[in-house]
């Protein structure tokens, strides 16, 4: 996955982000904190991340993973952009980046699901709220 536009001062890796720039973009994207152990564990077990890169600085600015079965479930997860990054059309690329795995690797009748906290954004993409016909629901290990 290369972005080929020279004017363009971002490109996208198909990687993982360290978990310091992991834990670093979603403290500046104004999401809850994880743990340094849960961060260390859950990485690796991730099916595919795209990381989002300044290039003129060479810093990680953008993120997004997909965890799940790779088979039954995908979930999409951890979709960060820095704020000073935002507005730039990174989380459509991510997110971009995200469905073309998922649209190249899942088989028929796959559930991909995510848990947004932005209004507007997901629906682009064909996601619908999960209600009347589902209940979404969480719960936080402390």
């Amino acid at each position: 996955m290369a972005d080929s536009d020279t004017s363009d001062p971002y490109r996208l890796r198909e990687d993982l982000p360290e978990p310091e720039t992991f834990a670093a973009l979603r403290e500046a994207a104004g999401m809850p904190p994880r743990s340094r152990e849960g961060i260390e564990r859950g990485l690796p077990n991730s099916l595919y991340g795209v990381v989002a890169v300044h290039e003129p600085t060479d810093e990680p600015v953008g993120m997004g993973r997909i965890v799940g079965a790779g088979g039954t479930v995908y979930q999409i997860s951890d979709m960060a952009v820095h704020p000073d990054h935002q507005r730039r059309g990174l989380g459509t690329r991510i997110m971009k980046a995200l469905e073309t795995y998922i649209e190249e690797t899942a088989p028929p009748q796959a559930y991909v699901n995510l848990v947004a906290d932005v209004d507007g954004f997901y629906e682009r993409f064909g996601f619908e709220d999960v209600r009347p016909a589902s209940k979404g629901m969480y719960r936080r290990i402390d």
